[in-house]
């Protein structure tokens, strides 16, 4: 399918998110579309794919007009879309997710339905169980699920808007199989990304956004330094490691555990220090998310001591870590991290300790105002926080943070982030250790956690490395671990 997008325009209050972008994506291509966050990628592909409506402007599939104003028109026309975050339905079964959307009645032929979910899984090397919950795959698995319910639909451009965020390489590189496989097949691929590396791996044509407007593209071979200055206007550097001034203990672990209905993390004897940065690495679903819970008191250890600051606090609710001076921050920013619906002025408001009974609307108007400067948020104090960018989203979490902290705990500080977001964030985090605050991270980008660690725990299935010097270890090193290799050295080393 060949798609034609003519001047659209789209603005949002004073934004103008879309400034008459002209571009045509020709049949069996990968079409990269590169930005920083706020460019005006994914409003442009919500556009395209119903789940917004332009200002103005037209679209051409195959020559031809058409109207798109619902999700459903799109899929109609062949245009799917596999959002950030994929949209589909936790507490149900797999194949009753797959089914959702298909024009089959309110009694569909569910063993039908099934077959044509095992061929597409054998035709793209995927393996789901359709009787299997939605909300016990990993992010790779659902976003798998979500792409193959698109093709069944009968799509044929397909949409993909940061798809590699969050899952593993393994799967990254299923799904780029898969892509490729569709290209060659004659099939549309649009590839939304802010990943430079990705996108000169994968595409075959890249067009660059930049403050709403479509300002370049390029063709291979690609040339990194071209594209990063047309996305930024300018040269981004990611800036050196710097040393750790530590202090006195924030956290200490003697032999916890912890576990939920799946996995069981044990025996975890770990001190962080002021000041000191600890990186957690390994795929999803390894264990350390369930630590990092466990330390901000989310979650409660079945054994062992958590000390805060060398008050003890096992067994503690996560109000009584709050007051101790621990921030968590969730990678879910929408679900667990912000409330749809609300603005930053709320946010901002709801964040402040309480004085009284009364709430001064013009204080929290310049509260909010203030926090939106300081933290270079593109929004204003009335925007709602699903309004904002992801960029912008992890921005407000860090302007809503209290000062000082002893502990800062963060799922993916970074995830979904351009290159000078990411830059931002770390310059803001490392303020914070400069203040004393010691910070505990999940990535899935081993670089970030090399960069800016000054140690590092690397999980495999509930299983804890010794913390490993940052400055000392590789990203092939960090690889092996996460992949299952080079164990037995801990195991070596527990010995006694």
């Amino acid at each position: 399918m060949k798609i034609e997008l003519q001047e659209i325009h789209k603005s949002f209050g004073p934004v103008h998110a879309n400034e008459g972008i002209c571009l045509t994506i020709p049949p069996g291509t990968i079409m990269g579309i590169l930005g920083e966050n706020g460019a005006g990628k994914s409003t442009l592909m919500k556009i395209l794919s119903g789940s917004i409506h332009a200002d103005g402007g037209r679209i051409l599939l195959d020559g031809h007009d058409a109207s798109i104003q619902t999700p459903s028109d799109a899929i109609r026309d062949g245009i799917g879309m596999l959002h950030q975050d994929p949209l589909d339905f936790p507490p149900m079964r797999v194949i009753d997710s797959f089914l959702s959307g298909h024009p089959s009645g309110l009694f569909p032929r569910k063993s039908a339905a099934v077959q044509a979910l095992l061929d597409l899984e054998e035709r793209f090397d995927f393996s789901i169980e359709p009787e299997a919950y939605v909300e016990a795959l990993t992010v790779g698995e659902r976003q798998q699920l979500e792409i193959l319910r698109l093709l069944w639909l009968g799509v044929n451009a397909l949409i993909l808007d940061e798809p590699t965020t969050g899952i593993s390489a393994l799967q990254k590189e299923k799904l780029f199989t898969a892509l490729r496989r569709l290209a060659q097949e004659g099939s549309t691929v649009i590839f939304v990304s802010h990943k430079l590396e990705e996108v000169e791996e994968l595409c075959d044509h890249v067009a660059v956004l930049r403050s709403g407007q479509l300002v370049g593209e390029a063709e291979p071979p690609f040339h990194t330094d071209q594209l990063v200055k047309m996305m930024f206007g300018k040269m981004i550097s990611l800036g050196g490691r710097r040393a750790a001034e530590v202090g006195a203990p924030a956290l200490e672990l003697s032999g916890v555990s912890v576990e939920d209905h799946r996995l069981r993390v044990s025996d975890v004897n770990l001190q962080v220090r002021s000041g000191e940065v600890i990186g957690l690495a390994g795929m999803e679903g390894s264990g350390q998310r369930l630590f990092l819970r466990a330390c901000a008191g989310l979650t409660r250890p079945v054994s062992g001591r958590i000390r805060i600051r060398g008050r003890d606090l096992t067994g503690k609710g996560y109000r009584a870590f709050l007051r101790q001076g621990i921030a968590f921050l969730p990678g879910s920013r929408l679900e667990e991290g912000l409330i749809s619906g609300l603005t930053l002025t709320e946010h901002f408001t709801l964040a402040q300790e309480r004085r009284g009974l009364l709430i001064d609307r013009r204080a929290c108007h310049g509260l909010a105002e203030g926090r939106i400067s300081d933290f270079n948020i593109h929004g204003q104090p009335g925007s709602t926080v699903e309004s904002l960018s992801g960029g912008n989203q992890q921005r407000a979490l860090l302007a809503l943070l209290k000062s000082p902290l002893s502990l800062l705990l963060m799922e993916h500080p970074t995830r979904g982030l351009d290159i000078e977001s990411v830059v931002w964030i770390w310059g803001k985090l490392r303020e914070r250790r400069l203040q004393g605050t010691a910070i505990i991270f999940i990535s899935s980008d081993l670089e970030e956690i090399l960069l800016y660690s000054d140690r590092i725990l690397v999980f495999f299935g509930g299983r804890v490395s010794q913390p490993l010097g940052a400055s000392a270890t590789t990203v092939d090193h960090l690889g092996q671990l996460i992949g299952g290799a080079g164990w037995d050295t801990f195991d070596q080393e527990r010995v006694p």
